[in-house]
């Protein structure tokens, strides 16, 4: 676990947009869009959506990770 974040690419509204991201994170991400039987990029675009305009997508990613295995707990 290195806990640095690392860039990647991400389609939002049919344009290009990268985040970073920690391995973790991404993975958990990645898990989360599997469950919910969707693209990763269709994941982003609802968090995208739904996020505070002053919020980071990176940032609002991690919140949004956090919450889901919270709320399974």
């Amino acid at each position: 676990m290195s806990g640095r974040p690392i860039k990647r690419s991400l389609t939002l509204k049919g344009h290009r947009t990268s985040v970073s991201l920690e391995d973790e994170f991404w993975q958990a991400f990645r898990n989360i869009a599997k469950q919910k039987n969707i693209p990763i990029n269709v994941l982003a675009a609802e968090i995208d959506v739904a996020r505070d305009p002053e919020t980071g997508l990176a940032s609002a990613i991690r919140v949004f990770v956090l919450n889901w295995y919270s709320e399974r707990r």
